[in-house]
């Protein structure tokens, strides 16, 4: 099914939500950053989204071509609904960067601000140029979370109306670049191969239910669910609910989709969101009110939250009003 399927999209360019890097980097390089990052993303983790701004803006009065003060600037801009403002750092940021790899975060930084307006086609823009630049150091494994990245942005992108939608499209085109690059990766490990096969099944299954095609996307979660069953990439069994809470939802199974998303991350602005939904299809207001609430409150710069914090804010203003 993985390669047969495959093979239609290999002249085809192509996150899943698998293993998106986080808006806070690990505690090694917490403890390099500079000081002005501590004190804004604290602000941030506090709810207190102006003054963590108000403090990237302060030290860009003294260090104007700062590409951490502007892509931070950014990435509060973004979460604060200014998209336009956010993207005048984030330019900024990629004029200012002294490295090819600099360069490319930025750009990585901007086709994620693309992604807070469901701008599939200028998100894609930027994520095909960081996939190119990782291409030039051939990394293909980063070049394959690039690809992913892009198709998780595109897929987020498509209206819940349409099953056909050239959003759709180019989530698919981008999916299957991400697997098949992904795949290049020299000596690659069994595991790894695992890896790439499973988020393969994953998108494709979400594809599916997005066109209505419940049995083929059951086909898909039979699928996943079979190379997780291999055994080699057991830290990947957490995004499991998730797909099928997704499926189930697009199916219009709401209860099944609720009892599956309650099994998946609950620190995923996205996984809150979607509960949100969930509840709101079962006329649950209140429960539909709190996870948007929480999902509205995300403060990470990357697809999950790019979908549900603008989604999450749009619909509790309709609950609440």
């Amino acid at each position: 099914m993985i390669h047969a399927r495959a093979s239609i999209h290999v002249v085809c360019f192509t996150f899943c939500i698998l293993l998106l890097p986080s808006a806070f980097p690990s505690q090694r390089q917490v403890e390099q950053q500079p000081e002005f990052v501590k004190q804004g993303r604290q602000l941030m983790r506090e709810g207190k989204l102006e003054e963590a701004l108000a403090v990237y803006q302060q030290t860009l009065q003294k260090l104007p071509d700062s590409p951490v003060a502007n892509t931070e600037a950014g990435n509060v801009l973004d979460l604060m609904g200014r998209g336009p403002e956010a993207r005048g750092y984030f330019q900024k940021a990629i004029d200012a960067a002294d490295t090819p790899e600099r360069k490319a975060m930025a750009e990585r930084a901007m086709a994620i601000s693309y992604a807070f307006e469901a701008d599939c086609g200028k998100a894609s823009d930027y994520e095909r140029r960081v996939f190119e630049y990782y291409g030039s150091v051939r990394n293909f494994y980063q070049q394959g979370e690039i690809a992913d990245e892009a198709g998780r942005v595109c897929i987020d992108a498509a209206p819940d109306d349409r099953r056909t939608d050239s959003n759709l499209d180019s989530a698919a085109r981008w999916y299957a670049l991400g697997h098949q690059t992904g795949l290049k990766e020299p000596d690659i490990q069994p595991a790894r191969v695992d890896l790439w096969d499973f988020r393969w099944e994953h998108a494709e299954a979400r594809l599916a239910a997005r066109r209505g095609e419940q049995a083929t996307a059951q086909k898909d979660v039979a699928a996943a669910k079979a190379v997780l069953d291999k055994g080699k990439i057991s830290q990947q069994e957490q995004f499991f609910p998730y797909l099928e809470g997704y499926v189930a939802f697009y199916g219009g199974d709401y209860k099944r989709a609720l009892a599956d998303f309650l099994k998946a991350n609950q620190d995923d602005p996205f996984i809150e969101c979607m509960l949100g939904r969930t509840y709101e299809k079962l006329g649950e207001k209140a429960e539909a009110i709190d996870y948007y609430r929480k999902a509205a409150a995300a403060i990470s710069h990357n697809p999950p939250a790019a979908y549900a914090v603008p989604f999450a804010k749009k619909r509790l203003a309709a609950l609440r009003g």
